[in-house]
């Protein structure tokens, strides 16, 4: 895939993320499943045939519900606003557990999961760790962002510029295994402070 085709499926995506019931409780996240040669495969958007459905998790059960294996998965890239869930509690497997067994090996972002309901997400990092491709578009990351802004967490200035500079320093769970997770926070902080 190009560049231009990442940004084609990707404003696909920020425009399901859109179509999410909103909730208190959980992100608005769009996700598009994309074969080989361009063709769209499967889409989905969080809590769109239940509560607590995730984008990434819909579009996959709409492939071949029951039938694994599906050989163009080995080829194909998903397209999520958010990155994939590493841990759930409404579910025995986490998006990005789901997207490592479906055989997909391209995953593209627009953003990192703040630390809203999870300390830290390690979908990121675990996708790599399994040897898939992981893109980040920082360039989609307000856009993918924007359906979420119900949330408190996001819909406060200072809170968006930590996410920003928090996004900066990312691999955050790295850094905080280096030090004391206190003394990360307060690096975090006096780095948000200074607007660097």
């Amino acid at each position: 895939m190009s560049s231009q085709d990442d940004a084609r499926w990707m404003r696909l995506a920020v425009e399901l993320a859109w179509l999410c019931p909103p909730s208190d409780s959980a992100y608005s996240v769009g996700a598009v499943i994309v074969a080989a040669d361009g063709t769209e495969l499967s889409r989905g958007f969080s809590r769109e045939s239940n509560p607590v459905m995730h984008a990434e998790e819909s579009a996959l059960a709409k492939l071949a519900p029951g039938a694994p294996g599906d050989p163009r998965l080995p080829g194909a890239t998903i397209y999520s606003t958010l990155e994939p869930c590493s841990q759930r509690k409404s579910r025995l497997r986490s998006c990005t557990e789901l997207i490592i067994a479906s055989g997909i090996r391209r995953v593209v972002i627009a953003w990192r999961e703040p630390a809203l309901f999870v300390a830290d997400c390690q979908g990121y990092e675990l996708l790599e760790q399994a040897g898939l491709e992981v893109t980040e578009l920082p360039a989609f990351s307000e856009q993918a962002a924007a359906p979420n802004r119900h949330l408190k967490f996001l819909s406060s200035e200072r809170s968006r510029g930590v996410c920003r500079h928090a996004r900066i320093i990312r691999p955050s769970y790295r850094i905080a295994t280096l030090c004391h997770f206190s003394h990360f926070l307060v690096i975090l902080a006096l780095f948000c402070t200074t607007g660097r």
